[in-house]
């Protein structure tokens, strides 16, 4: 295996993911690995295939474990290894070394390799669009608009793998603790890890430099990236960082146009991007179908895969007792495990209390489903913390109402201040992104302990990991030894 973020190969995934879009016949006359990087990049209409590429890379299964169906994977991974998703059984063992904790400390396994190339192969391809759209033939416009989503594109898989592989940021700290490569232009050259506060500045530059890029670009569909996911990213950014005024601003602008879904629609299943409050997501088409990959065959109520027959996830009885009577989320869990009416399984699956029913294929044959990045419910809730954060508890506590009286047409203005709104805050954002792969980020930005006692978590399947303080090592995520092992040693690793 070769070094995973110099490695040139990161092209040839471009070739073959997206490719079939420049054309019938420049397939059937060029095999892919006979085009040259020149021919790739020589005019706006090729490198607009290019970038296509990194869209399907979002939901294509690359690396050939069946969980790892592109960033679904990584929101997999991030839910089960929190504790407000419960795992009910070790009769399937997936996701099973993440719930226990395991996965990402050990050094080799491919939980860690996932999420440490998954985002380079994106980086890479990202760069190669990067050093090469200004030399090709096509309008400014089209090499603005690529370059604006190719920086986006590599500002976030930096801002995640940030999160995950250095240690927490702290506001006015130094953050010069190891965290990732920085790789911002394609090279072979092993490259040393750079520190928490450059990882971040340049993933702060990379999206300044493509909100001016993308400004005014309408897109075609909302797999693609423009100024309001960039803002998005951006809001998401300030609010880790500390920076409130920044993350509320950002995730105000970039929920403009956006509605919030009525409630019969968040009954649907979570599986259609035409949702209103939808900003970023990939369509997955029918002849795309991704079988036991998808997000679906492992987060749907009703696709008949061994994970959901087996293996149901719930939501920790502890947050579902927080959540109000008249709170149409409410709806999405069956307390009792009993409910045959409204909360379907697939033939002989199992059945579990709090067993969740928030997302639905809509054709029972198929695992396919659209999946979500953002959602303006998301910018409410990251205006609302920061402006809580930084004091502002009346302006706080009105963006609240609005997002939460859509959930919940029995909600009032909230009377609660400093960190009492703070936490009311985060129980509405624990609820409503739910399965989206934000609680293990979460608790790590709030220096927050897990904490999975007092519900139904099972100490056994857990491995007894129940708890586990802040400041404890096992917060940051190992480095791949194969890493480490191919820069022969210029990429050092993590405390064991």
């Amino acid at each position: 295996m070769k070094n995973f973020l110099n490695n040139n190969n990161t092209l040839i995934l471009i070739f073959l993911l997206c490719l079939s879009s420049c054309g019938k016949d420049y397939l059937e006359t060029r095999p892919t690995d006979e085009v040259s990087e020149e021919e790739v990049f020589s005019t706006t209409t090729n490198v607009w295939a290019a970038l296509n590429g990194i869209h399907r890379i979002m939901y294509s299964q690359i690396f050939g474990v069946q969980s790892q169906g592109g960033q679904s994977g990584n929101i997999l991974y991030m839910d089960i290894i929190g504790e407000d998703m419960v795992f009910n059984s070790t009769a399937n063992a997936w996701l099973r070394d993440e719930y226990q904790w395991i996965g990402h400390r050990n050094p080799t396994n491919r939980m860690l390799f996932y999420n440490y190339q998954f985002y380079y192969v994106i980086i890479g391809n990202a760069n190669k669009i990067l050093a090469n759209v200004d030399q090709a033939e096509g309008p400014q416009e089209d090499k603005d608009i690529l370059k604006g989503q190719a920086l986006v594109y590599r500002a976030w898989s930096y801002f995640q793998m940030v999160q995950l592989f250095g240690e927490r940021y702290v506001a006015g700290a130094a953050n010069d603790g190891l965290s990732v490569p920085l790789v911002l232009d394609p090279k072979l050259t092993a490259t040393p890890r750079n520190t928490v506060a450059e990882v971040y500045a340049q993933i702060n530059t990379d999206l300044t430099q493509a909100v001016t890029l993308l400004e005014g670009y309408s897109r075609a569909n909302k797999s693609h990236l423009d100024v309001h996911v960039a803002k998005g990213i951006k809001a998401r950014v300030a609010l880790t960082q500390g920076d409130w005024n920044a993350a509320a601003e950002n995730a105000k602008q970039a929920r403009e146009g956006f509605n919030l879904m009525n409630n019969n629609a968040m009954l649907e299943g979570f599986n259609n991007y035409d949702n209103t409050e939808w900003m970023w997501a990939s369509r997955i088409q029918s002849d795309q179908t991704s079988y036991f990959y998808s997000f679906f065959a492992y987060m749907s109520a009703n696709y008949n895969s061994t994970a959901i027959r087996t293996n149901p996830k719930s939501i920790f009885s502890v947050l579902y007792d927080k959540i109000s009577e008249t709170d149409v989320r409410k709806k999405w869990w069956d307390p009792t495990g009993k409910n045959t009416a409204e909360f379907p399984v697939p033939n002989n699956g199992s059945r579990y209390p709090y067993i969740s029913r928030k997302f639905l294929v809509a054709d029972e044959s198929l695992s396919i489903g659209d999946v979500p990045y953002m959602r303006a419910a998301e910018m409410y809730l990251i205006e609302a913390e920061a402006l809580a954060r930084s004091g502002s508890d009346a302006a706080a506590a009105e963006v609240l109402r609005t997002f939460a009286v859509n959930r919940d047409p029995s909600y009032q203005l909230s009377m609660n201040s400093g960190q009492a709104l703070i936490d009311e805050i985060i129980v509405q954002r624990r609820v409503e992104l739910w399965g989206e792969g934000f609680r293990f980020y979460d608790l790590k930005r709030t220096d927050t302990a897990l904490d999975r006692t007092g519900g139904n978590h099972n100490a056994t399947y857990a491995n007894s990991v129940m708890e586990v303080p802040v400041g404890d090592k096992r917060w940051q995520f190992l480095i791949p030894q194969d890493e480490i092992n191919n820069t022969n040693g210029v990429v050092t690793q993590n405390p064991l």
